[in-house]
């Protein structure tokens, strides 16, 4: 492992959405996984044991909630940067990792190209960070502003496209390493094709999926759309 690797700890308990959030964040090839933690105690032992630069953390896991691990790791002085994912009806969570200094709050479902732009803004802050041995109010104020900030630069691509209907497309590639067609998604997800279409084209452009051409014998040839890495 390089010396400037961010390490990453994912604490989820669902295994398929911990190993997709695990091959997505490792596209970055500054970036690497360390370990995923099913339950808070397990979360507890790898904190200690691998000492992650940052903990994808999930909130509700099935022995506790990922805020206790987050309070745990400030009561011990654990030197890691968290980015916290919850529910969105869950307020007062949100307000406490805010306060217990979150780098990020994430709601489910997590949005790749959200997550995406975390990651980017994590990476710079720790070279910014890196590059200063003494601090000024400007310097302060840079680190600050990359922490927790809105996602509107990154959203302006993403015109039309609503959380439910997306988890609700990319649910349909996490149950199977087949490719679907624009009709399949129709018939699955019970959109229009229109809309289909626009959602896998979105999925494409944000890289969790890939789409080729299958000509096949007769008429126009069919887009398959396929997960990436799979």
């Amino acid at each position: 492992m390089k010396e400037n690797t961010i390490k990453v700890l994912i604490v989820e308990d669902e295994p398929i959405l911990a190993e997709l959030n695990a091959e997505f964040i490792q596209r970055d090839t500054k970036v690497q996984v360390i370990g995923i933690a099913s339950n808070l105690q397990e979360a507890k032992i790898m904190v200690e044991k691998l000492k992650p630069t940052l903990i994808l953390l999930d909130n509700y896991l099935p022995d506790g909630k990922g805020i206790d691990l987050f309070e745990y790791i400030i009561n011990n002085n654990l030197d890691s940067y968290v980015i916290f994912i919850t529910a969105a009806s869950d307020m007062d969570t949100c307000s406490k990792a805010i306060r217990f200094g979150a780098f990020d709050y994430l709601i489910k479902p997590v949005s790749y190209q959200r997550l995406k732009h975390s990651l980017e803004r994590f990476e710079l802050f720790l070279y910014r960070q890196s590059l200063q041995k003494h601090v000024n109010q400007r310097r302060i104020d840079e680190l600050f502003n990359l922490q927790t900030k809105d996602f509107v630069d990154v959203n302006r691509h993403s015109k039309g496209i609503e959380e439910i209907t997306l988890q609700k497309v990319k649910d349909l590639f996490l149950k199977t390493d087949k490719a679907l067609t624009v009709d399949d998604i129709v018939a699955n997800a019970q959109i229009s094709k229109t809309t289909a279409r626009r959602y896998l084209e979105y999925c494409v452009q944000t890289k969790l999926l890939t789409v080729e051409l299958n000509h096949g014998k007769i008429g126009r040839p069919e887009r398959l759309y396929k997960r990436l890495g799979k």
